[in-house]
C-alpha cells in the first residue's frame, strides 16, 4: 500500500513537472511532424481541398524534381563552407578572448551581438551593405572588386550568403568554445610547458584533443543551421540571381506554398529531414570516438 502511494506520488510529480513540457513539445513538434508525414501520402491542390490518398506518388515526384537535387547540391556546398569557417572563426575568437586581454569581456559581447539579430533583419541590413555601401566605398577608393554588385553576380551572391552566415553565427560558437577552453586543466598546460612544448605544440597535443566535445556540439549546430537556412537566404537574395543561391529549404517552401504542391513539398521536407538526421548522426558518432579525457 505504501509502495503504491509512493508510485502515485512519483507519477504526480512527473506529470506536474514534465507534463506541460511534454504537451508543448507534442503540440509544436510531434503532432505537426506526424500530420506532415500523413500529408506526403495524399494529394491536395489547396489548403481547403479534401485530401486524396496517392500512395508514394509525392515521393516519386519529389525524387524526380531536378531543381530539388540542384538546390541540395548547392546546400551541401554551403554546408561545407560555413561549417569549416564558422568553427575556425569561432575557435579563433574564443582563443583570443581567453588570452588575458584587458578588454576581453567587451570583445565577447561585441562578437556575440550579431547572433542576437534575426535572420530576416540581418539579411536586409547586409543587402543594403552589398548593394549600396560597398559599391559606394569602391567608387570612392577606386577598388574594383568593391564596385561589383555582389548580389547580382551568381558566384559572389553565394559567397555573400556564406560571409553573412559566418558573421552571424561565429559569436555563438565562440561561447561554446570559451566554455571548453576554460575547462582545460591548467596543470596539463603547465606540464606541457615544463616538458618544453611551445604554443603550437600545446595547441595540437593538449588543447585541440580536449576541445573535441566542444567541436562535437559546434559542428552539429552549424551543420543543422546550414542545412535549414531559410530566413537569411530569403531576405538577402531570395534565391537569386537565376536560382544561384536557392537553398534546399527555400526550394521546399516554394514547392509547397508558392507552387501550391503541398504533398510533394512535404515529401521533400521529409527527405531533407532524413538526410540531415543521417549526416548529423554520423558526425556525432564519429566525433564522439575522438574524445579524450583530461
Amino acid at each position: 500500500m505504501e509502495q503504491r502511494k509512493r508510485n502515485l506520488g512519483n507519477l504526480g510529480n512527473a506529470l506536474l513537472f514534465l507534463g506541460p513540457t511534454t504537451l508543448f513539445f507534442a503540440m509544436t513538434v510531434l503532432i505537426p511532424f506526424a500530420y506532415g508525414l500523413y500529408m506526403t501520402f495524399n494529394r491536395m491542390s489547396s489548403p481547403v481541398d479534401p485530401m486524396v490518398f496517392s500512395g508514394l506518388e509525392n515521393y516519386v515526384s519529389a525524387l524526380q524534381d531536378k531543381q530539388f537535387w540542384t538546390s541540395l547540391a548547392l546546400t551541401l556546398k554551403f554546408v561545407v563552407a560555413t561549417v569549416v569557417f564558422v568553427n575556425l572563426v569561432g575557435f579563433g575568437l574564443a582563443y583570443l578572448v581567453t588570452s588575458g586581454l584587458r578588454i576581453q569581456n567587451s570583445m565577447r559581447t561585441a562578437y556575440f551581438t550579431p547572433n542576437l539579430i534575426g535572420g530576416l533583419v540581418l539579411g536586409y541590413i547586409w543587402q543594403f551593405i552589398f548593394v549600396q555601401s560597398l559599391p559606394a566605398l569602391g567608387d570612392k577608393l577606386n577598388i574594383s572588386w568593391l564596385k561589383l554588385g555582389w548580389l547580382g553576380d551568381p558566384h559572389l551572391a553565394f559567397w555573400s550568403l556564406v560571409i553573412v552566415t559566418i558573421w552571424q553565427t561565429s559569436g555563438y560558437m565562440m561561447i561554446i568554445f570559451i566554455a571548453g577552453l576554460i575547462s582545460i586543466p591548467k596543470d596539463l598546460m603547465e606540464a606541457a610547458t615544463i616538458d618544453g612544448a611551445g604554443p603550437i605544440r600545446k595547441m595540437f597535443t593538449v588543447t585541440l584533443p580536449l576541445m573535441v566535445p566542444s567541436f562535437v556540439v559546434t559542428v552539429f549546430l552549424s551543420l543543422k543551421n546550414a542545412f535549414m537556412v531559410y530566413d537569411l537566404n530569403f531576405a538577402l537574395t531570395k534565391g537569386g540571381p537565376f536560382n544561384s543561391t536557392l537553398m534546399v529549404s527555400m526550394h521546399v517552401v516554394n514547392k509547397a506554398f508558392v507552387e501550391a504542391n503541398y504533398g510533394t513539398g512535404q515529401a521533400q521536407a521529409i527527405i531533407l529531414f532524413i538526410i540531415v538526421a543521417v549526416v548529423t548522426g554520423i558526425q556525432v558518432y564519429s566525433s564522439k570516438k575522438m574524445e579524450v579525457e583530461a
